[in-house]
Parts: structure tokens; sequence; C-alpha cells
């Protein structure tokens, strides 16, 4: 198995010669898709024909959680609530908020796999802690948490697990060990939590401790918690392994957040460039890395980042790992067949999500 950590973009919506050259690169194992990547569901699923027919094993990944974070949203798509939708429908009933998480979560995976979308990186496992006036204390998380409470966190995002599942594609709980007791939006400067380990294992990390064994895939928070390590928790080997892996006993992919964002470019001080960045992160545990919005233009990032990585190799600075490519492999939907739109639009199963979404 080769290990392919790499998981790159595209600028259009199509395959350009460039695209296709960096995708079979054996160090490239993934791509991600953006709302520029799309015109309708008819282009997406070539697009995405023509990726796995360059490469069946790429993993084609999207940001598609519902609410404001929903790639696509014309041309048939549903448009999800936001995951906090499900929560306060929890305060209400908490057994229908469980049926209607699932249903989010087939409706979501089964409109998207019928697209050949292999992975969404859902669901949010933040916790939506309140600021001084009772709003969100994280802008960037906000609504997209279910709730402030991490047990209601846990079975709901574990029933968009379920729902998921069954629509044949794995999941991802982000952003480990917790973004939403930070105010500032890592996309623009680095957050600082300053909070001990034990609140932090107690609240914003329970739910991945209560889903250890169950997650297929994590995704670590570009913020600093000083206190347990002076390094963001993706590039933290303390973070991801002695706590994530060996004590809350996690054995899915680790992913890492986009390493383009301002917060994953600047570690202990150091500004680092994407390549360093990439090595930073798969030394401290990371099985792959993920390097957004680099494609636009000539695209000479994403060239420099996989030559810089290949260097890495060559020169020893980095080895590759069969236990990271299996777990990139794991990721892969079951069947790579998925069904047909105009069949899931008549299927009894996929029409009862929809009844049931809130």
């Amino acid at each position: 198995m080769q290990h392919a950590p790499l998981i790159i973009d595209i600028a259009g919506t199509a395959l350009t010669s460039d695209d296709r050259r960096r995708l079979a690169h054996p160090l490239v194992g993934g791509m991600i898709l953006f709302a520029r990547n799309w015109v309708g569901r008819t282009q997406l699923t070539a697009l995405t024909a023509q990726i796995k027919r360059l490469r069946p094993d790429l993993l084609i990944c999207v940001d598609h959680e519902g609410g404001r974070v929903q790639r696509f949203r014309t041309d048939g798509f549903t448009h999800l609530p936001p995951m906090r939708a499900l929560g306060q429908l929890w305060m209400r009933d908490a057994m229908r908020a469980q049926d209607a998480a699932s249903a989010c979560g087939y409706v979501l995976g089964s409109e998207l796999r019928a697209c050949g979308v292999d992975l969404s990186f859902a669901p949010v496992l933040d916790l939506d802690w309140a600021d001084a006036q009772g709003g969100s204390r994280s802008s960037v998380i906000g609504d997209r948490a279910f709730h402030a409470d991490a047990r209601v966190v846990t079975m709901l995002a574990k029933s968009v697990a379920h729902g998921l599942l069954r629509a044949g594609m794995a999941h991802c709980g982000k952003h480990f060990p917790g973004h939403g007791g930070v105010a500032a939006d890592s996309h623009t400067e680095l957050p600082r939590d300053t909070r001990a380990l034990k609140a932090l294992l107690k609240d914003d990390a329970a739910p991945y401790g209560w889903l250890g064994s169950t997650l297929a895939a994590v995704m670590p928070a570009h913020v600093v918690y000083p206190r347990v390590d002076a390094r963001p928790a993706g590039f933290s080997a303390r973070w991801l392994q002695a706590i994530l892996r060996q004590r809350l006993g996690f054995g899915g992919a680790i992913i890492t957040d986009d390493l383009s964002m301002k917060a994953a470019r600047h570690i202990e001080g150091r500004t680092v460039s994407p390549t360093d960045a990439v090595l930073a992160a798969l030394a401290a545990g990371c099985d792959m890395a993920l390097l957004c919005n680099q494609s636009l233009g000539n695209g000479q990032v994403v060239d420099d980042t996989i030559d810089g990585l290949a260097r890495a190799q060559l020169s020893g600075q980095w080895q590759p790992s069969e236990a990271s490519a299996a777990r990139r492999l794991a990721l892969l939907p079951p069947i790579q067949q998925a069904q047909p739109w105009d069949d899931l639009m008549r299927d009894a199963a996929y029409l009862r999500a929809l009844a049931l979404l809130p």
C-alpha cells in the first residue's frame, strides 16, 4: 500500500492537464471539492467519474455539513439545517432528534454518493460555548455545533454518523480537541485556548473519548492550548498520539484542517512553508494533510509542496506509513458505484429520511 498523504484541490469544473498530473502523483491520495467546482449534478458526476478513471483509489472529499457549510445547494440538493437545529430539537424531544440526525446523515451522504463524492468532513463535534452576551463564543463554529452539552453533541453526532454509514459514507469528527471555546477564527489568526487539559478532556474533548472506537476520521483544530502544548493541536504529537490515540483510544484516520489557513502557517513562533507544515503534521501523527485553494492561478504552491514532500522522502526526512495508507483506504466507500440520483429520488428510505428532517 502506498502512503499518499496529500489532499489537494482543483481550480475548475473539469480536469485540466495540470490537475491530471497532480492527482496522478503517488503522494496525492485525495482531492477536495469547493463551490467553484460545481455547476450542477450532471457536471459534478462527470467530474468525479473523470477522477475515478484516473485514480480509482483517490478519496474525493468535500466540506458539506448542512447550514452555512454546504458546497452544493442547487439542482436538487437538499438544503440541510444547521446542526444547532438538531440540538434545539433535542431539548423538545431527544428521541426524535436522534432520528432526525440520522436522517440528516443519510440524506447528506446519499446525495453526495449519487454524484460520486466519497467523504464529507462532518460532523462537527465542537461545543457551542456561549459568550458574555449569550451568543456563540466562536463565530466560525456558531450554529455548526449541535449543543453546549458534550453528551448531547455525542449522541447527535453518532446519529449523523450512523446515517452517513447507511448511505455508504464514512465520517470525520472535527475539530479535535475543540474549537468552540475560542473567539478567534483560525482561517485568519492563531486562536489560543488557555484551559487546562483536565477541563478540555471533561468538556470539549469528551465526545472523542466516548466515540473513540467508532469514529472513522478526526480533524484536529488549528488552535494552541498552551497549558498542554506550545504547538497547535494538528502539529502536536502530545495531542494526536499521547491523548487522541493512546488515552482516548482512537484508531481511525487523522486528517489536518486546511494547511493554507493562517493558523497553520505558524508553529511555535516560526512562519513555515506549506511543505514544512505538511511535514510537521505528518511527524506529529496526522495520516493525511489537506491543502486547499492552492490550485488557483498556476498552482505553483501545490507543485512545490508535492516536490518538497518527495524530496523529504528521498532524504529520509519523512517516511511513508503503511498504517496511514490503510487508514486512508478505509475511508473509501465499500461500494464505489452508488445509487444513481433518479433512483435515489424514488427510494423509500431516502424519502422517509427527507420527511424526518427538522
